[in-house]
């Protein structure tokens, strides 16, 4: 039987000094497997030269086209009108992004986003993306070839997956999933580009009656039902604080997702389990996808298009 290998990404670091103080203490304990900065957002200087002082090694990019909440907003680095909404920030929904953006000024934004992170001397370890604004999920207008060719010319493993978990709350509910997963890590294969296996979600909003006990032990469950192969699963940590909860929806389930990393039953469902944790230099080393012969056609035939 393969180990079951699990990613635990911090995503969103960057974006606001208590994300940034949760994710910065969960790297130093070793607690998640890494973390992916956001540039575009305020709290970015921050998380990047603390990066840089340590010399964090599993850091990785955030890709950032899209600012959804009211209480912190943001602009694209480059500027261009596509990226904006009427009040000169990054789209708030993915479906307004896939509408509205430019895919020249998108790809000229991914690329700035690459560049400011370099800036402090950090080499990313694999790029991921907010909101999931290039899969095209909202109108079927995809960025992920575009991005797929970008992150082959960063040496840059992706998080896409290869696989559909039938458990999974957010994939398995999406209609053409299976098929989509097919075609995006043939295109991976094809242009040398490292993904997971399996990318497994859980609900980011706090659901009908969910407590922090109650989610704790989905999480635990999860654990023991972990696929064979590669997964990756995101948080969104952040520590308590006054105001983020009074301004940011569903704030608490950040702040659960932080003690969850921290709580000794989570850590012992993992040993117990059999989970390995590992990260994205693994995948960069043996997760490339296969480039079995129906796989290459396939991909061939799309980077025709």
């Amino acid at each position: 039987m393969s180990p079951k290998r699990l990613i635990i990404n911090c995503d969103d670091f960057g974006q606001s000094p208590p994300m940034n103080e949760a994710i910065m203490h969960l790297l130093e304990e070793r607690k998640v497997s890494s973390a992916t900065l956001m540039v575009p957002a305020p709290g970015f200087e921050e998380a990047a030269d603390w990066c840089r002082r340590r010399g964090q090694a599993n850091v990785g990019l955030h890709l950032t086209l899209t600012s959804e909440f009211d209480a912190i907003r943001w602009k694209s680095l480059t500027g261009h009108s596509s990226l904006h909404d009427e009040s000169g920030n990054m789209h708030k929904t993915v479906e307004q992004f896939e509408r509205h953006a430019d895919t020249g000024a998108v790809m000229k934004e991914l690329a700035a986003q690459y560049e400011a992170v370099r800036r402090f001397n950090i080499l990313p370890t694999h790029a991921d993306n907010h909101m999931g604004s290039l899969y095209g999920t909202a109108t079927g207008r995809s960025h992920i070839l575009q991005v797929l060719k970008q992150c082959a010319k960063w040496k840059l493993p992706f998080r896409l997956f290869r696989k559909v978990h039938p458990a999974d709350p957010l994939l398995s509910s999406i209609p053409g999933v299976e098929k989509a997963a097919i075609k995006a890590s043939a295109l991976a294969g094809v242009l040398g580009v490292a993904i997971p296996d399996y990318l497994l979600s859980h609900p980011f909003h706090i659901q009908e009656g969910e407590t922090y006990e109650s989610f704790k032990q989905s999480m635990i469950a999860k654990m023991y039902d972990l696929p064979e192969g590669i997964s990756e699963t995101y948080i969104h940590p952040a520590v308590d604080h006054s105001r983020m909860l009074a301004d940011i929806p569903d704030w608490e389930k950040r702040v659960w997702e932080y003690k969850l990393m921290l709580d000794a039953d989570f850590a012992y469902a993992i040993q117990d389990a059999g989970v390995v944790l590992t990260d994205y230099e693994y995948i960069r080393k043996y997760g490339k996808a296969s480039k079995v012969s129906s796989a290459f056609t396939l991909a061939r035939e799309l980077l025709r298009k």
